[in-house]
């Protein structure tokens, strides 16, 4: 698999599973006790997964909205999200 292949079972997963998954595979690598090839394919599988979960929480943030208020103090309506 290239880097710049993706992986439809990882692209279906939620980001809450992924992350998971991700979490585990670190733990292991941290361990050391995870044989050379094996340690290669998590990390592989951990950069798909960590691009995966980047990919969902942008789009995340991309969905927040912030609340404008009117003079009054009423809500006025949404705008997007300014981060900067």
């Amino acid at each position: 698999m290239t880097r710049d292949d993706t992986d439809p079972a990882i692209e279906a997963l939620a980001f809450e599973v992924a992350l998971k998954e991700l979490e585990e595979i670190v733990g292991r690598l941290e361990r050391g006790d995870v044989p050379l090839e094996e340690s290669i394919k998590l990390y592989s599988r951990g950069d798909l997964l960590r691009r995966h979960c980047d990919k969902l929480l942008k789009a995340a943030e991309a969905k927040v909205e912030r609340i404008q208020l009117a003079e009054d103090g009423s809500a006025a309506g949404t705008a997007p999200l300014d981060v900067d």
